[in-house]
This record gives C-alpha cells, structure tokens and sequence, in this order.
C-alpha cells in the first residue's frame, strides 16, 4: 500500500476514534447536543478548531514529504522530521490534535470536552515522554538530540533557532 494511502487510513482511524467518535461519546453522556445559536463562542471555537485542523495536516504533510513515513509509531517517518511545524516546537502534531478539540468545546460550551483534551494533552505526554523521545534518540540519535536540545517539546523557544 502506498505511503498517502497508509497515511489516510492510519490517520482517519486515529482522528475518527480519538477526535470525532470519543468526543461525540463525552457530548451524548453529558446530554449536550448542537448549539441553537451560533455566537462569538461557537465563531472562536470554529477558528481554533480550523487552526487545528490545519496545523495538524501541515504535520502530516510533513511526515510524509520530509520523513516519509506515517503518523502511525508502527510505520513511523523513515526521516527525522525538523522542518515545517517541527522546527518550532517537536510535537505540533498533537497540540492540532488538542486545538481542534479545544475548538470543539467552543463550539458546544462543553467544560466537558475541554477536560477531555486536556486529558488526551496528558496522554499526548505521557506517550512522548516513555516512548517517542527514547525511541526517536534511539533511532536517530545525535541528531534527534541536537533537535531536541535547540526545539522544545510542547512550547516555542523565544530563542527560537531555525533548524
């Protein structure tokens, strides 16, 4: 199967599950349904949410073009990956991923859902921490670790050095 191909179809399984059908879950258990009105919250909530949306496509882009690879950790870029999105802070990706679901519970003034994405931002964490960085120095090695020491992990050097 091709790389775009593979890309789709590990993307649209992780996004449906983790972005569209566990929110869903988390706004049908706490009986919030579609907004009557459509007000400055739900405006900035679509903003946030297509800013989202956007900044995680560029960091699939990325994957594919620069690493040649996919998202998926099981068919991971073949590349390190410090241009586009990356050469500003090292997991974009997943910060698109919480956007959009900030975003989203703009939209349904859900305290519920943003506790949901914050949880994920956690689980985004965690899964950075023991198991992306020491397998991306152990496949990459100085050079992961140059990246690692001149971009931070979740928010944006004001010493920013291009890569």
């Amino acid at each position: 199967m091709s790389l775009v191909m593979r890309t789709l179809v590990y993307a649209t399984l992780f996004v449906g599950f983790l972005l569209v059908y566990l929110p869903a879950r988390v706004l049908a258990r706490t009986g919030i349904h579609r907004p009557a009105a459509f007000g400055v919250a739900q405006v900035t909530g679509a903003v946030v949410c297509s800013l989202g949306v956007a900044l995680a496509l560029w960091c699939v882009a990325a994957f594919i073009r620069l690493g040649k690879g996919t998202p998926a950790p099981f068919d991971a870029p073949r590349r390190l990956v410090v241009h586009g999105p990356y050469r500003f802070v090292r997991n974009p990706m997943y910060e698109g991923a919480a956007m959009a679901l900030a975003g989203t519970a703009l939209i349904y003034d859900s305290a519920w859902l943003l506790a949901y994405a914050l949880g994920l931002l956690l689980v985004f964490h965690l899964f950075v921490i023991l198991y992306e960085e020491p397998t991306l120095g152990r496949k990459f090695g100085a050079d992961y670790e140059e990246y690692r020491r001149r971009v931070h992990r979740w928010w944006p050097s004001r010493r920013h050095v291009p890569v």
